[in-house]
C-alpha cells in the first residue's frame, strides 16, 4: 500500500538561505529516501534562478513567502483549492507562515486537513502567546494538530510550558549537519599570526553580532591587531549593518563583510577561520533554538563561542566542542575570545571534537523519527 503523501507547506525554502529553509529540504529528501511520498509546496521562485533538482516532488505556489496578510490570503486560496488533496495527506507545517493561513481557515471543517503535523522552532512559540490575538488561534491549531515536533528539549519545553496542550503530543525530531557536509575533511591551515574569527548568519540584532565585536574591542591592543572579524550574511532590511561597520570603525578592529555567498564558498570560508562566534540574544519574541550553523562550523573543526540561550547548547558542549557564555556577561565574552585566541592547543582540542559531535545526529534517523510520530498518530 503506497504511504500517505507527506505534503511541506513553507515559504522558507530554497533560494531562501536559513535555519528553517535547510531543514526542509534535509527533512523532505531524508524522507523520500525513506519511501515516503513527499512534495514540497513552497513559494515561487525567481525568475533568474534555476529549480534544483530535488529527490521529492516541489510545487511552487504563487506568493512571495512574506508572512503579510496578502500572502495568507493567496495561500488561504491555494489550500481551499486543493482541499480535497490535502484531505488525503498528511499535511505538515514546518514554520508560521503556513500556521497563520491555517489558523483561520481551521474554522471551516471543509476547508480544514484531516492530519496536521507541525513542527516549531522556538521564536514562533514566543511569538504566538505574546499576541493576545493569535493565542488562541494557536491552541486551536494545535489541539487540531495530530503530531507536534521540535528540533531541542528547550523548545519543545518552551512549548509545553506556553502551550500546556501541546505537551502529550510533541515529539523531539532533532536538527542535523547538512548532507553535504559530510564530505569535510580536516584540512591544514595556512601558517599565519592573524587569528580569523568567523560568524555567518543573518545581520540582524538577535544573531549578536555587535555583541561579538564589542567583547573584541575590550582586548588588548596587541592582540586586537592580529585578529580578524569575518561576517558571512545580509540584512533583509534595517541599518543594523551601517551599526556594524560603525562600531568596527570606532573599535579599530579588522573586519570583512563577505555579503551572501553559496555553499561552496562558505566551506572555504570556514576552512580559513579559526574560531566561530556566535553570539545570539534573544531580542523581541525571538530567540535561537537550535542553530544548525553551530553544527557547520564544527564539522570543519572550529572551536565554538556561543552565549547560553535557548537551544544553544544543544548544539554546543559547552568546554567540549567550544565555550558557552552567559549573555549578561560581556567581560566573560572577552575572556572566552582571550583565552581561545592565546591557545591553539585548546582551539585543536575543541575543533576536533567539535568534528565528531557535528555528525551525532542524521536526517535519516530524524526521518525515521518523523514518519514513525506520522504512523503512530495518524487516524486508523
Amino acid at each position: 500500500m503506497r504511504p500517505t503523501p507527506l505534503i511541506i507547506i513553507t515559504h522558507e525554502f530554497f533560494p531562501h538561505r536559513g535555519g528553517i529553509a535547510t531543514y526542509v529540504e534535509e527533512i523532505a529528501s531524508a524522507a523520500a529516501n525513506l519511501g515516503q511520498d513527499v512534495v514540497v509546496w513552497a513559494q515561487s521562485i525567481p525568475n533568474d534562478v534555476l529549480e534544483k533538482a530535488w529527490k521529492f516532488k516541489v510545487k511552487r505556489l504563487r506568493l512571495t513567502g512574506s508572512h503579510d496578510l496578502s500572502c495568507q490570503v493567496k495561500l488561504a486560496k491555494e489550500l481551499i483549492i486543493h482541499r480535497r488533496q490535502l484531505r488525503n495527506a498528511t499535511v505538515y507545517l514546518t514554520e508560521p507562515g503556513p500556521m497563520f493561513t491555517l489558523m483561520w481557515l481551521q474554522f471551516f471543517s471543509a476547508f480544514r486537513p484531516k492530519h496536521i503535523l507541525l513542527t516549531f522552532h522556538g521564536s514562533e512559540v514566543l511569538k504566538f502567546h505574546r499576541n493576545p490575538i493569535i493565542r488562541p488561534l494557536a491552541r486551536r491549531l494545535i489541539r487540531h494538530a495530530e503530531a507536534i515536533t521540535t528540533l531541542t528539549d528547550y523548545t519543545r519545553n518552551l512549548l509545553s510550558k506556553k502551550f500546556p496542550e501541546a505537551s502529550r503530543k510533541t515529539a523531539i525530531v532533532p536538527g542535523a549537519l547538512r548532507a553535504s557536509f559530510f564530505a569535510s575533511q580536516a584540512t591544514t591551515k595556512s601558517k599565519s599570526d592573524r587569528i580569523v574569527i568567523l560568524t555567518v548568519g543573518r545581520l540582524h540584532p538577535r544573531k549578536g553580532q555587535l555583541q561579538t565585536m564589542a567583547a573584541l574591542a575590550e582586548l588588548p591592543p596587541a592582540v586586537r591587531s592580529n585578529i580578524e572579524y569575518w561576517l558571512v550574511g545580509t540584512a533583509k532590511k534595517g541599518d543594523y549593518p551601517e551599526r556594524l561597520k560603525q562600531c568596527a570603525d570606532r573599535a579599530g578592529l579588522n573586519v570583512k563583510f563577505l555579503g551572501e555567498l553559496a555553499d561552496d564558498q562558505i566551506s572555504s570560508i570556514y576552512d580559513q577561520a579559526d574560531i566561530f562566534a556566535l553570539t545570539s540574544i534573544e531580542h523581541k519574541s525571538s530567540i535561537e533554538g537550535f542553530g544548525l550553523v553551530y553544527l557547520e562550523a564544527s564539522a570543519h573543526g572550529l572551536p565554538v563561542i556561543a552565549h547560553n540561550i535557548g537551544g544553544v547548547s544543544e548544539a554546543v558542549k559547552d568546554g567540549q566542542t567550544g565555550l558557552l557564555i552567559k549573555p549578561d556577561q560581556p567581560s566573560e565574552l572577552t575572556k572566552a575570545f582571550s583565552k581561545l585566541i592565546s591557545d591553539p592547543e585548546l582551539r585543536n582540542r575543541l575543533g576536533t571534537a567539535g568534528r565528531t559531535w557535528a555528525r551525532h545526529n542524521s536526517w535519516q534517523r530524524s526521518a525515521e523519527l518523523l514518519i514513525d510520530t506520522i504512523h503512530s498518530n495518524s487516524s486508523p
